[in-house]
């Protein structure tokens, strides 16, 4: 978003706010910025209209209420009309399919961007019902349309929604295309001047139902099926999808968390509706032990990322993004799956030594499936944030459902040798190295807080983390011939490890990534406490190198 304008005067900002009001068509927006300005709240009104609610790669997202610096129904339609008119000046012909989750103003969003695209003469198809984000882009490819929306915002708190836009490819969109659409919705007029039409349609449930017969395809017919599975979708949209996935694959019934089987836009049993954040998988875990289940699974609330744990002597244990990406992956290559193999720069490295053991190629993309999906010949990506893409002629984008499905063919198969996925993980480690890996992630109230520290790691880059030396440093906003310019840094440490620092896409975060590889010599055990130690002495000079 965009800073706010300390210089700007009262009168002018009471003023923005009353010519919002004016055209603002939902009532509790409206009646939120007229308590506002009844109260001359000065510091709430230039919070929401100081700023705006920028669009990028990543389409919109932020906290729902009143003004341009949050998400609301005048927003979503100006960038609706915005999309519009981009996809008419590109000469993009063919419908737009809008899904949408159950967040909070999702459905309105979603029927609001459908009468703007049918006042603008484009044939706007809305996904049958609160469906997964993997479903819309699956119906773009199904319905060879020129563009897609997604109103989600995937698994940030309640109070949030988003805008995601893909292209007709199904990928999420990449510059310049969101600088383009980001102009066209800067220069919508009037609220009243843009065109609203009825003629639009909701697809049937076919659309969804070849989505879930895609999705099954990704398993082999008649494999192992003895696994006892928990599963929670974290009041998301995933849950009947998976429970579908999986009976049509042949697995039996899941213990389901119930208190979080319903979707509930408020979340209301966990913090936060990210399973990678504490205390979000405690309810699906205690179910795991009480049905002594094989493995726990969890989507987040747009089923778009995949998490999962597995039983130890010690309790359950999740398993970390690049663990089970390496596991997909390796599962694929074991398959003899041909291909283009890829993973984001702040993946893990095995992924591409696994491909290059097979002889097939890989590519470390930027971080997010908007340069993931869109690979020539992709058979299989991932980041290391819980995000798969196992069946790219299908869903250009990642998809916890069918990598769910996926994994849990992988424990079957595994548990009829009386083996788990920690013994493959163990394996692949024996043979590549233990590639251990880790996150510093910092939220912050000010995101010049961000700002701050990269340019201390930029000024004063380290010359060692944790007691190895610093090989070489790269600031990625140079851009290379392999990679377009990003915000962030890369560092190479001796020995094959790495550090890479960059400013979160979605939330008010620093994140770092890290990872360290340590030869298995004597068990994998004492190179797990290896790698744990080198990971935390990085960790804790990176802290002192950066000022947080």
């Amino acid at each position: 978003m965009t800073s706010p304008d300390p210089t700007e005067p009262i009168s002018g900002l009471i003023n923005r706010a009353r010519a919002w009001l004016a055209e603002d068509p939902d009532p509790a927006t409206r009646a939120e910025l007229t308590q506002l300005l009844d109260a001359r709240d000065v510091a709430a009104l230039a919070d929401r209209f100081a700023g705006t609610l920028e669009f990028g790669t990543a389409g919109l997202r932020g906290a729902l209420g009143a003004g341009p610096n949050r998400m609301n129904r005048v927003v979503v339609i100006r960038a609706a009309a915005g999309l519009a008119a981009y996809l008419r000046e590109q000469g993009l012909t063919g419908p737009v399919v809008i899904g949408y989750d159950a967040r909070h103003n999702s459905e309105v969003f979603a029927r609001d961007t459908a009468e703007v695209m049918s006042g603008a003469g484009i044939d706007a198809r809305v996904m049958p019902g609160m469906l997964p984000t993997p479903a819309l882009a699956f119906a773009i490819l199904d319905q060879g349309a020129a563009a897609g929306v997604m109103v989600t915002a995937s698994h940030n708190p309640p109070q949030d929604n988003g805008y995601k836009v893909y292209l007709g490819d199904g990928s999420q969109i990449v510059p310049p295309a969101d600088a383009e659409i980001a102009a066209h919705i800067a220069a919508v007029g009037p609220l009243a001047s843009v065109p609203r039409g009825d003629s639009w349609t909701v697809l049937d449930q076919g659309v969804f139902e070849r989505y879930l017969a895609s999705v099954v395809g990704v398993v082999s017919s008649g494999g192992p099926r003895d696994l006892k599975i928990a599963y929670t979708p974290l009041h998301g949209v995933g849950g009947m999808a998976v429970i579908s996935a999986l009976s049509s694959a042949g697995f039996g019934h899941p213990a389901i968390v119930r208190e979080q089987f319903a979707a509930d836009p408020d979340f209301p049993t966990v913090a936060f509706p990210n399973p990678e954040e504490p205390g979000a998988m405690d309810l699906a875990l205690a179910l795991g032990a009480e049905k002594d289940a094989d493995i726990v699974v969890a989507n987040d609330p747009d089923a778009d990322r995949c998490a999962a744990a597995v039983p130890t002597a010690d309790g359950w244990r999740m398993l970390r993004g690049d663990e089970v990406g390496t596991l997909l992956g390796h599962a694929l290559l074991g398959r003899g799956v041909q291909g283009t193999y890829a993973a984001s720069i702040v993946s893990s490295s095995l992924l591409g030594k696994l491909a290059a053991a097979a002889g097939q190629p890989f590519v470390a993309t930027l971080t997010g499936f908007k340069w993931i999906g869109r690979l020539p010949d992709l058979v299989f990506g991932y980041e290391e944030a819980l995000g798969y893409c196992v069946d790219p002629a299908h869903v250009k984008d990642k998809d916890g459902i069918s990598a769910l499905l996926l994994l849990c063919e992988l424990a079957a198969a595994l548990k009829t040798q009386g083996r788990t996925l920690l013994d493959q993980l163990d394996d692949i480690a024996r043979e590549h190295g233990l590639h251990a890996t880790d996150q510093l992630s910092v939220r912050v109230g000010d995101l010049a807080e961000i700002g701050a520290a990269l340019s201390r790691l930029r000024t004063t880059p380290p010359t060692s983390l944790g007691g190895l030396p610093v090989t070489s440093f790269e600031d990625l906003a140079t851009g290379s011939a392999d990679l377009p310019p990003t915000d962030g840094l890369r560092y190479h440490l001796d020995g094959g490890a790495r550090v890479i620092v960059r400013p979160s896409g979605t939330e008010p975060k620093l994140k770092c990534y890290l990872e360290v590889v340590v030869p298995v010599t004597d068990s994998v055990d004492a190179a797990r406490t290896a790698a744990a130690d080198r990971l935390d002495a990085i960790k804790t000079d990176l802290k002192s190198a950066a000022g947080i």
